[in-house]
């Protein structure tokens, strides 16, 4: 289905020319922020592109566990810090897109009142609806009750350890039992219980007569509310009286102090002895009359009764398909839309959501009663598209972050040509498996077993009972129907499908036939009728047809169910597991990549940019963000691999002989395993340190060199350990294995040891000088093509300068801005002029060490950007085909609007291109390659004027610089 390009009058309110991604915590805040924005208005920005900053969880280094939807967050600024940095970006012709989180919120410590208020009075709670809770599971023992796995340890353990401790809270006049920092509340209908206990106490303290008599009263009320109710007028009445008389409790304590005192020295009857086990019931019996259990945090996998932000206990799914839900969890966002305080939205994990096409339009008729406008909000959002899958044109927003752009413009500098023999390297190499859907499909298996055990279960249990109401499907057995469902999941090709009322839309029958197509052929399944019965319901056709035995209402329930699990379980087996596992050419690794695609051909890098110009104008287009994996510098690198795969083959070859002695023994295997060696190589290969030299003799200790190498060897060393737990291979998050993660830190130790004599250094140096080079060239185009193709260029922070980071924490590591800002100024000092000054480009290319070069270029295009927002926003896009001697490494397109005209050449696979250490594939590399383009252009990098009345020659538009963007005059 092709989307219309939008007209002018429905194109979103306001459509940012580029966006520069700020991650604010604690120690970056909204003050810092006011102090950076004359530098990004110099740098051509026009939005800040702001991470959530809601009120978050304490100490929260990125604003994802909301716990207040109607607050800032302290620790990053008060209203008036945001107001004043609104203000300041309004005052330098900018604005803000904020990043939002819809799908859920941090719960568990003591935080968020809402889920509070859920432990304290149950499924009684006006804020029930508001998770995503099933309250009546399978489990007896858990209905009526939220599973909380928050313990460290088994229940009784902690219980007897003492670790359990109930306190008053004088000013609140309530209970709570504590566990560390996480505090669950006691139903005030049990308060009775506790003062059974409290009051022979209270009598012996000598209180005053009054004191005592008012607190008997508030007993007494305490024990009337427990009795309970069943109409909702009546449960919403008894809650009520609940309240009022914690009120009046919290009055009488304020009032008599030592009352307080009393009671919480009277409490200590619930604590219980260490080794004595039954002093400990009535603490327990006290928890085990809550709306809520205790369990240690293992029970979550498979016991687990809320929905969860993938298999994180302490992030509680919203629902905010209910009304209320959306409008108590949108009210500050859309205020500060409607005060013009933010100019889009970003919406977090949409796959997340039950009916993201429904919150959607929702959220888009809020944004205008909100903004007064008769057009839609811009509003992006977090999609992880399939290889095969188009983002939903019926969707009421402006497209997607970008990571599909991400991985096209990346693919360009893969040379598919060397996929055989990088392939049979890494093979030969490591042994592993090279089918990657294979290794996809196992990694799910193992995610649905262990880390998302419990979703699954809850979907299982659903099928079970509506099976029941079918005679011909009833002898499906819960057993049955969860290996049959986690077969389908495990083979299910995208993320999701977005059933809904409507019938399906066909691609989502082809993906659900598909997933049902492949887990058939599965021989450990003999009865093939149970996939009818999923299919049925998965596509909701069951109870379609007059006298159906399946509610269409739990079909749909269950259908919209089923594709909240689909989507968790592919991004913890894809990305998280997977990614780490398949090691052939690790820049492939990305989010929203496929790395079985080595790839991607100009053709078809055309043919999506044509089609995103038309259909998604105003889509995000990011080359770096907080959750990508390898930074996009990092990746240029490797990418350049591919084209010295014979080269690269006797490298690893070399290595592997020359670092083996340094390996350890642990249980029969010698560490590290091959796959995670290779997969060390290649991660060395990205981020070694612009300009670091180490001598063939060693450093001196203490030297800057010696610093360097040993930031460089602990940052590598927190990347390893993460990639090891993440692949679940021989150690897990769950399962940390000491023994081989030490033994593959010390290998790395020896191996990047720069105080003595190291071969292998020597070795590697002299490989990656020229892999470094390469990677200059493609970071630099490919930092070109996000600037100038369709779409809205976001710029992650700091990347205006080489980005040599890895997976987070270490993509979040503090951003030295000042320093940006001094190179910025130095550069306008001298360049800040039409030009032309390509020999002064060219020098900096020379000492692309500094980063200048990149900033020179993110500089020009995003100011370039900022004069043109109208063209860039509108207009088309059209190949160019090359032609000549060079046209194999070239990639040229034109975009148009109006009169004016765009071309953009930039270079790839360029090593045939690059001759000595020194070379650049400049001026007479180009020789006899031409381009069919004619007319007086303006170089936007490096100011030179070209004219050409039948073509241009590539060896002229490349003369000083690797690559143009060329601007009609």
């Amino acid at each position: 289905m092709t989307r219309k390009a939008p007209a002018l009058d429905t194109a979103p309110a306001v459509v940012p020319a580029s966006t520069y991604r700020f991650q604010f915590h604690a120690g970056f805040t909204f003050r810092d922020a006011i102090a950076l924005v004359p530098y990004l208005a110099d740098l051509g920005v026009t939005h800040v592109y702001a991470s959530p900053f809601l009120k978050a969880r304490e100490g929260s280094t990125h604003g994802y566990d909301i716990v207040d939807h109607g607050a800032l967050n302290p620790e990053i600024g008060t209203e008036e810090d945001f107001t004043a940095l609104t203000d300041v970006l309004k005052q330098h012709g900018m604005g803000m897109i904020a990043d939002f989180v819809s799908n859920h919120m941090g719960v568990a410590q003591a935080d968020n009142p809402w889920w509070l208020d859920v432990l304290e009075y149950g499924e009684g709670s006006p804020y029930a609806e508001f998770f995503d809770i099933d309250f009546h599971p399978m489990k007896t023992e858990l209905r009526g009750k939220v599973l909380l796995p928050f313990l460290g340890d088994h229940y009784g353990r902690v219980l007897e350890d003492g670790h359990l401790v109930l306190k008053l809270d004088a000013a609140q006049g309530n209970f709570s039992v504590w566990y560390w920092e996480h505090r669950f509340p006691i139903t005030p209908y049990r308060y009775g219980g506790i003062f059974t206990v409290v009051l022979p106490a209270l009598r012996k303290a000598g209180l005053a007569d009054a004191a005592l008599a008012e607190m008997e009263e508030i007993v007494a009320g305490f024990r009337e509310v427990r009795r309970t109710v069943r109409s909702s007028r009546a449960q919403g009445q008894r809650r009520q009286k609940a309240e009022r008389l914690k009120e009046q409790f919290a009055a009488l304590l304020a009032e008599q102090p030592a009352l307080a005192d009393a009671i919480s020295e009277a409490l200590a009857a619930f604590q219980g002895k260490p080794g004595d086990p039954p002093s400990f019931l009535p603490l327990h019996r006290l928890l085990e009359a809550q709306h809520y259990r205790l369990a240690y945090w293992r029970t979550a996998s498979d016991e687990i009764n809320y929905r969860r932000f993938f298999q994180i206990n302490d992030l509680a799914g919203l629902r905010v398909e209910v009304p209320a839900v959306f409008d108590a969890s949108h009210k500050l966002i859309l205020q500060l839309l409607g005060d013009g305080r933010i100019d889009g939205i970003r919406i977090d994990h949409i796959d997340g959501l039950f009916d993201p096409k429904g919150y959607l339009e929702r959220l888009q008729e809020k944004a205008r009663a909100a903004t007064g406008l008769d057009r839609d909000t811009y509003v992006l959002v977090e999609k992880i598209l399939g290889h095969h899958e188009n983002l939903r044109t019926e969707w009421r927003c402006s497209g997607t972050t970008g990571y599909e752009a991400l991985n096209e413009i990346g693919g360009l500098f893969v040379d598919g040509g060397a996929e055989e023999r990088m392939t049979r390297t890494y093979a030969r190499f490591t042994g592993e498996s090279t089918d990657f859907e294979d290794i996809v499909q196992t990694s799910k298996h193992q995610v649905m077993r262990q880390e998302l055990a419990s979703e699954l279960q809850v979907l299982v249990n659903g099928l079970s009972r509506l099976s029941e109401r079918d005679w011909r499907t009833r002898d499906y057995t819960p057993r049955d129907l969860r290996s049959a469902l986690e077969e389908v999941v495990a083979c299910f090709p995208v993320y999701r499908t977005y059933i809904d009322r409507r019938r399906p839309a066909q691609h989502d029958l082809r993906d659900i036939e598909w997933a049902i197509a492949q887990a058939r052929k599965n021989p450990m399944f003999p009865d093939e009728s149970i996939f009818d019965y999923l299919w049925s319901i998965l596509t909701t056709d069951a109870g379609r047809r007059k006298g159906d035995p399946f509610p269409r209402t739990e079909v749909l329930r269950l259908a919209r169910k089923a594709q909240q699990v689909t989507s968790p379980v592919m991004a913890k087996g894809l990305e998280d597991t997977a990614f780490y596992r398949f090691n052939r050419l690790v820049s492939l690794n990305e989010v929203g990549g496929h790395p079985d695609v080595f790839g991607v051909t100009p053709g078809s890098f055309h043919h999506r940019m044509a089609d995103r110009a038309k259909t998604w104008p105003h889509t995000m287009l990011s080359s770096a963000t907080h959750d990508t994996k390898r930074g996009e510098d990092v990746r240029a690198r490797i990418n350049a691999l591919s084209e010295l795969s014979e080269a690269w083959t006797k490298r690893v070859r070399r290595w592997e002989h020359l670092n083996r002695r340094r390996k350890s023994e642990i249980d029969g295997e010698m560490a590290p395993a091959p796959n995670d060696e290779y997969l060390f190589y290649q991660v060395l290969v990205g981020v070694w340190t612009p300009g670091l030299v180490i001598p063939e003799d060693g450093v001196t200790e203490g030297s800057a060199e010696a610093k360097e190498l040993d930031d460089l060897r602990e940052r590598l060393e927190g990347y390893m350990l993460k990639a090891l737990r993440e692949a679940k291979v021989r150690s897990a998050w769950t399962r940390q294995n000491g023994p081989y993660e030490e033994a593959v830190l010390r290998w790395m130790r020896h191996i990047l040891d720069g105080r003595r004599r190291n071969p292998f250094l020597a070795d590697f140096q002299a490989f990656h000088a020229r892999i470094a080079r390469i990677g200059v060239v493609n970071g630099l185009a490919q930092a070109a093509l996000k600037l100038t193709c369709p779409g809205v260029p976001d710029t992650y922070q700091g990347c205006e300068l080489w980005e040599f980071s890895l997976v987070d924490p270490d993509n979040r590591r503090p951003v030295d801005f000042e320093a940006r800002a001094r190179l910025l100024d130095e550069m306008k000092s001298t360049l800040d002029a039409p030009g032309p000054f390509g020999a002064v480009a060219r020098g900096l290319l020379d000492t692309w060490a500094d980063s200048r070069v990149k900033l020179l270029l993110t500089w020009r295009l995003l100011q370039l950007r900022r004069r043109m927002p109208e063209f860039f926003a509108s207009a088309d896009y059209t190949a160019i085909e090359p032609a000549g001697r060079r046209a194999e490494h070239l990639l040229a397109f034109e975009r148009r609007h109006g009169d004016t005209r765009m071309v953009v050449v930039v270079p790839r696979l360029v090593n045939p291109l690059m001759q000595g250490d020194e070379g650049w594939p400049l001026a007479e590399e180009w020789a006899a390659t031409t381009l069919p383009v004619a007319g007086r252009f303006r170089d936007a990098i490096t100011g030179e004027a070209l004219e050409g009345t039948e073509g241009l020659d590539v060896d002229t538009v490349l003369k000083d610089f690797p690559l143009a963007v060329l601007v009609s005059e």
